[in-house]
């Protein structure tokens, strides 16, 4: 399964980890994710979109999520956990400069309580298949950082 997308996963430095999610203002609530560009590697990719997306731009790739058949428009996406090399605020809202210059706005979700009705049906399947991916990886559960 070759992805075609990639998806920035960052979780908070807490006792309970939370995850790191944005509210798009036409499209609820997402991961970051965007296109895998021609000579891009997966990680490359999805530092790009973190960037681009949320205005962080110094952060690493900690683990290759693994693959998912998004079950919409013929997508694969690649989840890569990210770790930023800093603090990073409860809520922020960055301006994109691509995507019509929209200002999404970024918050931190218990995996165990996720705002699925805000968001599309493919992200719901895809934070349903990330929290269990990141538990059966040991990156959820109760971990300490």
């Amino acid at each position: 399964m070759l992805p075609d997308k990639a998806c920035a996963v960052v979780l908070s430095s807490t006792l309970r980890p939370r995850i790191l999610l944005f509210r798009h203002p036409l499209a609820g609530v997402q991961l970051v994710k965007g296109s895998i560009e021609k000579d891009e590697t997966v990680g490359q990719a999805a530092l790009r979109e973190l960037a681009e997306e949320s205005g962080i731009n110094c952060a690493t790739i900690a683990d290759d999520l693994g693959c998912w058949d998004a079950g919409h428009l013929g997508q694969v996406w690649s989840f890569q956990l990210c770790e930023a090399s800093g603090p990073l605020p409860e809520q922020w809202t960055h301006q994109t400069l691509d995507d019509h210059g929209h200002a999404f706005a970024f918050f931190w979700a218990s995996l165990e309580h996720l705002p699925l009705a805000e968001c599309h049906p493919v992200f719901q399947r895809a934070l349903l298949f990330l929290s269990a991916t990141l538990k059966a990886r040991g990156h959820w559960a109760g971990k300490q950082r």
